[in-house]
């Protein structure tokens, strides 16, 4: 199930900001970047994601997709646990491809945890 709308990062220039500008943290599965929100784009009161995944990672786009799902699932299951006014942008790394959505939920909490933006418990 896809995220909601307001949840979602949608223009390419939400992303480069987050590039740019973000606090980064990285597995070897995934790298997690995440910047407060800008002030000019109000979150009405909510973080907002987005999740890449190069073609080195499958060339495959049924092996890419599968793997966004599966992360997006575990990030649904975390969203409630973390701060407020958020961009956040998921990178997947080649190593992805190996994982599950058990791997994923435990790798988002552990990195969402050392960014100081979820609740470690």
């Amino acid at each position: 199930m896809a995220l909601p709308k307001r949840y979602r990062l949608t223009s390419p220039k939400e992303f480069s900001r987050v590039y740019k500008a973000g606090r980064q943290a990285s597995t070897n599965h995934l790298v997690v970047k995440c910047i407060e929100s800008p002030r000019e784009q109000p979150n009405l009161g909510c973080s907002r994601f987005g999740i890449t995944i190069s073609q080195k990672v499958s060339k495959r786009a049924v092996v890419r997709n599968r793997l966004k799902r599966q992360v997006r699932a575990a990030l649904q299951s975390l969203i409630p646990r973390l701060r407020q006014n958020l961009w956040v942008v998921i990178v997947l790394r080649s190593g992805a491809i190996e994982c599950d959505y058990w791997q994923f939920l435990q790798e988002l909490e552990k990195l969402f945890t050392k960014l100081e933006v979820c609740d470690g418990y």
